[in-house]
């Protein structure tokens, strides 16, 4: 159910002062120590952004998509770091209970995801399956009444600090394709289970990924999400269809910090004996950095609108995440090429965006994953028509 419009206006702000006053302040220190200081966390615990899509009456606020995006287009314009603390409880750490979890299963882990007590970390990428998702080689092998996992779990964001796992695992080995995987719930203190150390990455310091290794790790029959064997990847599916949306909303708020960012250091560089903002040639790029990002901004809102109307949205998704994704990176490129020199060093914080904002073309699904998932979805629709 959708907030009143009060009542999200009021959410909106709140997020934009604490953006504003608390978060943008920290974005340096949180890049220079890689790590986002334990008080930030329990702040966003207090402001309740742990649980933004879980629903009210498993402690959550219960937002529809829309208003997620929404409260994503603020939250998205400070350091993307800040976005991904909470983003694995509000996306992919938590939808796959929601969507197709038991009632047993979201009475037990919903609560605690949504107050930020529990983090919770999606398990799918492996050394030999990313954008082949189906190539799964984590096996679960069926031990009495319950499972036993092997394999490892590559570039698990949130993977240090979580609680509870996602597990895609093949349960049955003799279907190599997409229905032979099922998704289990795996408590990330559970025997066997061991997380690597934090990959050193191009950008986004303080947000942390690694490996995690399963070995002989036991999980009850319990565990399987929706208690259905080989319904994993399609869970799977579900999941990052709505995070697509939700990571587009991060990109778009993301290229308005940036151009404001353009836009202020232009108005105030002199050359020649005017500000740059003057130039022609600098406002085509200011100009063509706000005619993408608002292009962005409408596809995700519409996205989105889509899907909270109970529409099955997976190619509007992948255009969202493929457009947003690309357009981001090149208005921080613009960004940089406007700031000159200055933007090639750590002085303005274009520099650093510049290398964070690469990464959104390649998690949840490259952006030529979301060219392969919107042709196919065109070819499936003509020929229903024919």
């Amino acid at each position: 159910m959708a907030l009143d419009q009060e009542t999200l206006n009021q959410l909106l702000e709140t997020v934009r002062r604490y953006v504003d006053e608390r978060l943008i302040p920290l974005e340096e220190e949180v890049a220079r120590n890689d790590a986002i200081p334990d008080e930030v966390s329990a702040e966003m615990r207090e402001l309740g952004l742990y649980g933004l899509s879980i629903p009210e009456e498993y402690g959550g606020l219960g937002l529809t998509l829309e208003e997620e995006c929404l409260t994503m287009f603020e939250l998205g314009r400070t350091s993307p770091v800040f976005r991904s603390l909470i983003g694995t409880n509000v996306g992919i750490g938590s939808q796959g209970i929601v969507i197709d979890g038991t009632e047993e299963q979201k009475q037990r882990y919903l609560p605690e995801l949504a107050s930020g007590e529990l983090v919770g970390s999606f398990c799918l990428t492996e050394p030999d399956a990313g954008s082949d998702a189906v190539s799964v080689r984590t096996s679960a092998k069926r031990d009495g009444n319950g499972y036993v996992l092997n394999g490892t779990k590559r570039f698990i964001t949130n993977s240090i600090k979580a609680g509870v796992l996602t597990v895609m695992a093949r349960t049955d080995p003799d279907n190599k394709g997409s229905g032979g995987v099922s998704s289990f719930l795996v408590d990330a203190k559970s025997d066997g289970i061991t997380v690597g150390p934090p990959y050193q990455k191009m950008g986004q310091q303080g947000s942390h990924v690694a490996d995690i290794f399963f070995e002989d790790v036991k999980v009850p029959a319990d565990a399987i999400i929706g208690g259905v064997e080989g319904q994993g990847f399609k869970t799977a599916m579900k999941v990052l269809e709505r995070g697509r949306v939700h990571l587009s909303s991060v990109c778009v708020g993301l290229s308005e910090r940036l151009i404001l960012e353009a836009v202020s250091y232009a108005s105030e560089r002199k050359q020649f004996g005017e500000p740059i903002a003057g130039f022609q040639l600098i406002q085509a790029m200011l100009a063509d950095s706000r005619t993408e990002s608002y292009a962005a901004r409408c596809m995700t809102l519409d996205a989105a609108r889509k899907y909270d109307a109970g529409e099955k949205v997976p190619m509007e998704a992948a255009c969202c995440k493929y457009y947003a994704s690309e357009m981001v990176g090149r208005v921080a490129d613009r960004a940089v090429q406007i700031h000159g020199g200055a933007g090639y060093v750590s002085d303005y914080p274009v520099e650093r965006f510049y290398r964070d904002v690469r990464l959104f073309r390649i998690y949840e699904g490259t952006s030529q994953i979301q060219q392969l998932v919107i042709a196919k979805n065109m070819l499936r629709q003509y020929a229903a028509t024919q």
